[in-house]
């Protein structure tokens, strides 16, 4: 009973003064609602930089070709043949047991022709299996075919974006592009669906953005365009000279990833430690390094929200410092009437405690819409500025911010403690205050 009339004083106290009492939750509720917002959205860039990873495959290896730095071919005349080399392929897969398959693939930049309407993509020479390891899906027609790849065949798959660019009344399916720069078309044997782009792993993997992609067998690519690739830049003619972009190989076990990749690096070290133009990425080495820097990020970004809740602290015992100079005579005027000491600090802290228990409720209200609200932000920037979000890293378009539980306990408790704990020194301050001297306050 005791207990529920100070509650009650305490809450009648609060609704005498709206404007300094929703002030004051304000502070607290936003910081309950940031440590909600912040941990859910880490969780969710750690789970889509982990599924990223996954997505490249515990068992396989990538080796990218890499331009070398200006000053390493500084003294060449014309274009410097640099990465990957055909023979290395083939020394791979003969020479490491532990490979069961390996992809070769070859990468440049084109346009795509279809009557007067043209497209920037990528041209990507590549085998059948190249689907299956990308997780790329026909959505009409079929991918590349071993019969395509041994024959050499002119024929080519869509990327769904490519495809609604240069189709957008019809079907593309037995259609013939035309590659500029070149005098070859492709009849289109298939139309990919949609790809979530990856984004840049490792620091030496770029990010992948499959929406803009023409898939061509890399046996014709060969054949059709060679090694040696000429780009036009402002005013000039620029050249480059590369056999593979990229080998993607499959171990046997994710037990034998490790080491084979240690015989990978060996096998092509002394043919590339000059130029520098290889680097070499193990998915499943930078998933074991996701995952134990998980928790530090967790914890940085939730130190992060306790900052603000500690502010939200500070401001609350500011404000109950101000209504204890303001309510001097009251608290006279209740000392005298018998009201002991500790039923003065016991009224100040319900007040305080109040005021955090609505904040945090009202703040694990507002956290626990984050992950619609990104999406609604991601929609309406979509709608209204879709240049600025194709400018923006592929994880921006895939984020999912996901609501950690233990956040929203961890909160709300936290909250009511600071409320605790920066309520003691006002309610101390209101209790020691000498009757007669509070009596003679104005």
């Amino acid at each position: 009973m005791l207990f529920l009339r100070t509650f009650r004083l305490g809450f009648k106290s609060l609704l005498l003064h709206p404007m300094r009492s929703f002030l004051t939750v304000v502070g607290i509720f936003i910081g309950v609602a940031s440590v909600i917002w912040l941990l859910a959205i880490g969780e969710g860039i750690s789970r889509e930089a982990q599924r990223q990873i996954e997505d490249l495959g515990a068992d396989t290896i990538i080796v990218r070709s890499i331009k070398p730095p200006s000053e390493k071919t500084a003294g060449n005349r014309g274009p410097t043949p640099y990465g990957l080399k055909r023979a290395e392929y083939d020394a791979l897969v003969s020479t490491i047991p532990t490979i069961t398959s390996a992809l070769p693939i070859r990468e440049i930049r084109r346009q795509f022709r279809y009557g007067d309407r043209l497209v920037d993509g990528r041209l990507v020479g590549c085998t059948p299996e190249y689907a299956e390891v990308t997780r790329l899906t026909p959505d009409r027609g079929r991918f590349l075919s071993d019969a395509d790849l041994f024959n050499r065949k002119d024929v080519c798959v869509l990327a769904a974006k490519v495809a609604e660019r240069l189709f957008p009344y019809e079907d593309p399916i037995g259609r013939r592009i035309y590659i500029a720069e070149h005098t070859d078309y492709y009849e289109i044997v298939g139309v990919l669906k949609h790809r979530n782009a990856t984004a840049a792993i490792g620091g030496s993997l770029a990010a992948q953005v499959f929406s803009n992609d023409v898939y061509i067998p890399i046996d014709t690519m060969r054949q059709r365009i060679g090694d040696i690739v000429i780009t036009r830049g402002s005013g000039t003619f620029e050249g480059e000279i590369v056999e593979l972009n990229q080998i993607t190989l499959r171990v046997a076990s994710s037990k034998d990833v490790l080491a084979t990749a240690e015989l990978v690096k060996a096998t092509l070290h002394d043919a590339h430690v000059d130029l520098e133009d290889v680097a070499t990425v193990v998915p499943l080495e930078l998933l074991e390094q996701a995952k134990t820097t998980r928790l530090m990020f967790m914890v940085f970004m939730g130190m992060i929200a306790a900052i603000s809740l500690i502010v939200g602290g500070i401001g609350i015992m500011n404000i109950m410092l101000a209504t204890v100079t303001e309510r001097t005579r009251e608290i006279g005027i209740r000392r005298a009437l018998g009201a002991r000491r500790t039923d003065i600090t016991r009224q100040f802290l319900v007040e305080t405690v109040t005021l955090s228990i609505v904040g945090g409720a009202v703040g694990v209200l507002v956290g626990c819409i984050c992950p619609l609200s990104v999406n609604i932000a991601r929609d309406l920037m979509n709608w209204k500025a879709p240049e600025l979000m194709s400018r923006l890293p592929p994880i921006v378009h895939t984020l999912e911010p996901v609501i950690v539980p233990v956040s929203i306990p961890l909160a709300f408790t936290i909250s009511v403690i600071i409320g605790v704990t920066f309520g003691i020194y006002p309610a101390i301050r209101a209790a020691q205050m000498d009757p007669i001297e509070a009596l003679r306050h104005e």
